[in-house]
Formats: structure tokens, C-alpha cells, sequence
């Protein structure tokens, strides 16, 4: 039994019919008016089109999403206010604590800072790896207040990145359930998937989710998580070594699009 779900739904006008995981992760889209189907992984090609056998009409292309081309790149300036371009590590955070510190005086420390500090040294890393057709965007919105921590497009592709502060902390993994030290257990693994998806769907390509523990003291992973890469701060370079997935023009294209803050504001 085919186990995808065939889900319709409009972007931009347009309607699509979109091909989702049973737990709602997105691996598909036929768009009728354009008669494409485009994958984000060509392995699941067969399970795909049985899906959409009943919707398809005509002749249509199968095949990974498009990427806009030199005319729509140009249409895609995004204007300086909506530019995330210049946007910092915790950016999101940084302006929420400028609105409110909070008291001067605490019994303990404000999780806010505490978390800023982990987006500032994920952001640092990541930071560093821009140049040679790689591009980070930091504190990408999205809409419901939510936000990807950050962003990279790179030849070795796209990564949403969901970090965890966990300072001298054990952490125990347990898919979907994430254990800093001797707090309660949450499934942040799911946070970490509905991120990727949102964007995978503003982006039109395929998006990889990331969790980053920022300084733990030991990782304990007793179920190993579905489609999630955990890494530590210091395992970060290790995304610059990537490559070979995107051509220098797609990694132009999607970061053209992926700075502009009206990308985000439908998914």
C-alpha cells in the first residue's frame, strides 16, 4: 500500500497538489497549470507518481524543482527593509530583548540570553564558512512567530539549523524527544522537521533539518533520529565540505529568493 498522501493546496495563485509523508513531510508537488511534477528525491519517484496516477493529465515533466531563471532572479531584489541579508546571529532575539531586558535583578539568569548566546556561536561558525558559493541567513522568519535559526545555502544544499543551548549539559536523544541535562524531555526533533518543510515549500527545494547542540558535555542518542542530522557547534565546518549537489547558479538563484522576507510570509 502506497503509504503518501496527496494533499491540494494554492501558492501564489496557483494550485498545487502537494505529496506528503504520513507524518505531513513534504516530498512532492505537481503543479497542473505548468504540468511538472518536481521531487525532492528522485528515490521516491515510482511511490510519487502511483500517487498522483488518478491526477496526472497529459504529458508532464518529473523532475527536481526548477530554479528561477536570470529574469525572475532579477525581479527579486528585495528591497533593503526586507532584506535578511544583513540580519545577525539571534537576531530575532536580540531585538526582543532590546524591547524587554527584563529586571535588572534575577534569581536566575534569563533563558533568553542563554539561548542568544548559543544562535551568536552557531551563527559565528556558520559565519565563517560563507565565501565559496556558500550563504548563511540568520533568524529567518516565519509566519505564527515562529523563525529558522539559520539558514545555509550551499553546492552541498540547503540546511535549516534549530539550535539547543546545552552547556556542560548530557544530552539524551530519543526521536523525537530531546533531554537537555535534567530538564523534561521535548519533541524538538518535530520542531526541527516542520522547519525544513516550511522552508523546503517557500524555496521550491528540498531543505535538510538540523539540530545543533551548542557546548554539551556527552550526546546520548538511544533512537536515532528520521532524517534529522544532530551535530555539535564544533562539528559545524563540517557542512563547508559538502558539495557536488547544487550547481553555482541554483545556489545564487535560492539565495536570492531565500533573502527576500516575502519568500516566508505563505508558508
Amino acid at each position: 500500500m502506497n503509504r503518501l498522501r496527496v494533499v491540494p493546496a494554492r501558492r501564489h495563485g496557483r494550485e498545487r497538489l502537494h505529496v506528503c509523508l504520513p507524518d505531513g513531510g513534504n516530498v512532492a508537488w505537481y503543479d497542473r497549470e505548468a504540468a511538472r511534477v518536481s521531487l525532492l528525491s528522485d528515490d521516491r519517484r515510482d511511490e510519487v507518481l502511483a500517487a498522483l496516477g488518478p491526477f496526472l493529465t497529459g504529458r508532464v515533466t518529473v523532475g527536481p524543482p526548477p530554479v528561477p531563471t536570470r529574469a525572475e532572479l532579477a525581479r527579486l531584489s528585495p528591497h533593503p527593509d526586507d532584506d535578511l541579508a544583513p540580519d545577525r546571529p539571534g537576531e530575532a532575539l536580540l531585538v526582543a530583548l532590546e524591547r524587554d531586558p527584563g529586571p535588572a535583578h534575577r534569581l536566575r539568569p534569563d533563558p533568553r540570553r542563554r539561548a542568544l548566546a548559543a544562535e551568536q556561536t552557531a551563527g559565528t561558525a556558520l559565519d565563517r564558512l560563507d565565501g565559496a558559493g556558500r550563504h548563511t541567513l540568520h533568524s529567518v522568519p516565519l509566519p505564527g512567530g515562529d523563525r529558522v535559526h539559520h539558514l545555509v545555502i550551499g553546492p552541498g544544499g540547503l540546511f535549516a539549523i534549530r539550535v539547543l543551548p546545552a552547556r556542560r549539559q548530557r544530552v539524551h536523544i530519543a526521536d523525537p524527544l530531546v533531554t537537555p541535562g535534567r530538564r523534561e524531555p521535548r519533541p524538538l526533533l518535530r520542531r526541527v522537521r516542520a522547519d525544513a518543510d516550511r522552508a523546503t515549500c517557500a524555496l521550491t527545494a528540498e531543505v535538510r533539518p538540523v539540530l545543533v547542540l551548542v557546548d554539551p558535555a556527552h550526546v546520548v542518542v538511544t533512537a536515532p533520529p528520521r532524517s534529522v542530522r544532530v551535530l555539535t557547534d564544533d562539528d559545524l565546518p563540517g557542512l563547508a565540505r559538502q558539495g557536488g549537489m547544487l550547481k553555482p547558479a541554483d545556489v545564487a538563484a535560492l539565495y536570492a529568493m531565500a533573502r527576500d522576507r516575502a519568500t516566508w510570509t505563505r508558508v
